[in-house]
């Protein structure tokens, strides 16, 4: 892996988190932005955490990522490119879905 930075979180295991899934996997997103920007890093990107090994459904899961980074790129001017990096088809067009469908309600 090509970075001078890695920022680390732990995402929520789907079944053992139960009702607190979602704020917990919002958290690692928001709280990683928080790092980048309290390091004056310009740029992140991220995996779709808590979807592999963690069992955590993408069609959930992608909804709650991409709106905690753009809910925080509102409010910090500092991240200027925010990337996910997904892995297969599947995890490309779960959020690729959403967002588009974001992209409809905001515009």
């Amino acid at each position: 892996m090509k970075a001078k930075h890695v920022i680390h979180t732990v995402g929520p295991i789907y079944h053992s988190a139960g009702k607190k899934a979602p704020e917990l996997l919002a958290s690692c997103y928001r709280r990683s932005l928080e790092v980048a920007s309290q390091n004056k890093l310009t740029s992140i990107a991220f995996p779709s955490i808590s979807t592999g090994a963690y069992g955590y459904p993408l069609e959930e899961a992608a909804p709650i990522a991409l709106k905690t980074v753009m809910e925080y790129l509102k409010a910090h001017l500092d991240i200027e490119l925010v990337r996910f990096v997904l892995f297969g088809r599947e995890a490309y067009q779960a959020y690729e879905k959403v967002l588009k469908d974001l992209a409809k309600k905001s515009g």
